[in-house]
């Protein structure tokens, strides 16, 4: 088996440093469009058979040294009760909106065995299809990001409505927040039980918050949901985009590995996290645009910044875009494995 995913995420400083990419099964993918284009987001994500197939294709097309499930999100927001679309052009939609004490006490929690039983037959057919070849990491929004979707009924610029609820019903929305925080333990909890190997939670817009309404209204769910897992024994790393001014508070958080995106140097993010903590990431999906040279100079330097830390997992900033070429990705994927031999 390649361990060196989730012998890094222990803390070992492993040669070459492991890379895996989110978004990694997507649509800059040649492989996955052609399976995508047989299906509807949706029905991909339900459908085990499918949702496996495109989970390994980064596997055996990339070489990267972990899989991660192919699903969405939001796919527990549906399980909780609310109607969920997905409409080219504009993403997810759902309905109805949650923003009073009487839509909060109207969502159910979830059993993940009876209300999403496809993503655990998902996990259980890729522990089998992977035969160990790399580990399977799982993953979920965390509550924050879920609740924004939940509020502002989609996708959104100004999060207009959340922020409105959380100072007007503070209470309420923490209401929430706990129901959020139940139904993501209970989901990642039942992932781990069916098989991946780690586990990661997407805080996608965690960073819209000032330091102070982290600690407020974030930091105890999360924690609240990594100290719960911490006796499952695997592996969770913490994700959330566009936070560099939240790393301080971030820090107090007790999990493995910590997701940081492309905004800030990943040696300063070690400074502010600690060197005895084990980092991901950083590079701007972007980069990939770049000329070889320059893509390599960027490498060199993350993978040389990436070396402060206790340890090391490559990733990109964020999610790898549509419209990269595959064969860039690929480029990048052998350059972190050739490039780290040498720190």
């Amino acid at each position: 088996m390649n361990d060196l995913f989730l012998r890094a995420c222990k803390g070992y400083k492993v040669r070459p440093v492991p890379i895996w990419i989110m978004r990694q099964a997507g649509r800059y993918l040649p492989e996955y469009q052609q399976v995508r284009g047989e299906v509807d987001f949706l029905t991909l994500c339900k459908t085990p058979e499918l949702a496996a197939k495109v989970t390994v294709q980064p596997v055996d097309v990339l070489g990267v040294d972990a899989a991660i499930l192919f699903s969405d999100i939001l796919i527990p927001a549906e399980a909780m009760g609310l109607e969920l679309k997905f409409i080219e052009g504009q993403g997810p939609v759902l309905s109805p909106t949650i923003r009073d004490k009487q839509a909060v006490s109207e969502l159910k929690s979830i059993d993940p065995k009876k209300d999403v039983p496809f993503v655990l037959e998902t996990i259980k057919i890729l522990r089998e299809e992977l035969k160990d070849r790399v580990p399977l990491i799982g993953f979920s929004g965390a509550p924050f990001t879920l609740a924004t979707y939940m509020i502002e009924g989609g996708s959104t610029k100004s999060f207009f409505y959340t922020k409105r609820f959380m100072y007007e019903n503070p209470t309420v929305f923490k209401e929430l927040m706990n129901k959020l925080c139940s139904v993501t333990l209970s989901y990642l909890s039942a992932q781990i039980e069916a098989g991946v190997q780690a586990v990661q939670m997407f805080d996608t817009w965690a960073g819209i918050l000032h330091a102070d309404e982290y600690q407020r209204f974030v930091l105890p769910f999360v924690q609240r949901i990594f100290d719960y897992l911490k006796s499952c024994g695997v592996p969770r790393i913490y994700f959330a985009l566009d936070s560099y001014h939240l790393l301080h508070v971030i820090s107090q958080i007790d999990c493995e590995v910590f997701g940081i995106d492309w905004r800030i140097d990943l040696d300063k993010a070690v400074e502010i996290l600690g060197e005895d903590r084990v980092v991901q990431g950083n590079l701007d999906p972007c980069a990939l645009f770049l000329e070889d040279k320059e893509l390599e100079k960027k490498v060199k330097d993350i993978l040389k910044a990436g070396s402060k830390a206790k340890s090391h997992i490559f990733n990109l900033g964020h999610g790898v875009l549509p419209n990269i070429p595959a064969e860039r990705v690929k480029f990048l994927v052998d350059l972190v494995h050739k490039l780290s031999m040498d720190l």
